[in-house]
């Protein structure tokens, strides 16, 4: 039998689209075989900023449950799927504080020989969403480890038109994900976890 594959899903979402996404991803993920950790990176931004935002708060609220990610869930993973909204083309502070937690562990080679792929939202079309999946990749570069792109290697990918990564453009809060994001999130993440199953099958051969 092939072993299970160890699948984190670890995401920022200030308003929720992010999360919907990630959601699709793990639930799809499940689906595929894998095992899954659904999780968040920590907010950073204050209260009265969280607070000053309708859509941020709730979802703040909402999402009060979630588990924040730490560097033992990446230890943990044979794949890390990670997802944020795009901040001036780039990673959000979050998602990019918590990458920069890992240090320790790539200093002990751990975060070497894992897949990687990435996810993104914007508010706008071609609002920095594959420029943010570029610089997300560059750590994965550093890490050593083996980006899993979707490319156009299922239909649903000529839909979405992003090779980079599952992205969606949520409209300023006004276009809520429907088939074409979900779509190519449930892609990415069947794709990932074949690819890894692999890997890690060949790894223990």
């Amino acid at each position: 039998m092939s072993p299970t594959v160890k699948v984190a899903v670890i995401y920022y979402s200030s308003t929720g689209f992010s999360a919907e996404i990630a959601k699709e991803i793990s639930d799809a993920a499940t689906k595929a075989g894998a095992e899954v950790r659904l999780l968040k990176a920590a907010e950073l931004a204050p209260e009265a900023a969280i607070a000053s935002n309708e859509a941020w708060a709730a979802h703040a609220a909402a999402s009060a449950g979630v588990p924040v990610a730490t560097p033992d869930d990446v230890e943990w993973a044979d794949a890390v799927i990670l997802g944020t909204p795009t901040r001036f083309g780039n990673v959000s502070s979050q998602l990019k504080q918590f990458l920069d937690t890992l240090g320790g562990l790539w200093a002990q080679g751990k975060l070497a020989n894992k897949v990687y792929s990435g996810f993104v939202t914007t508010a706008t079309t071609h609002g920095g969403q594959e420029s943010t999946l570029l610089a997300l990749y560059n750590s994965i570069h550093h890490f050593g480890g083996l980006v899993v792109s979707p490319g156009y290697t299922d239909p649903v990918k000529f839909v979405d038109g992003n090779p980079y990564g599952t992205s969606h453009v949520d409209g300023q809060g006004n276009n809520p994900i429907g088939d074409e994001t979900r779509n190519a999130a449930r892609h990415q993440a069947e794709r990932v976890v074949q690819i890894a199953g692999a890997l890690k099958a060949g790894l223990a051969a």
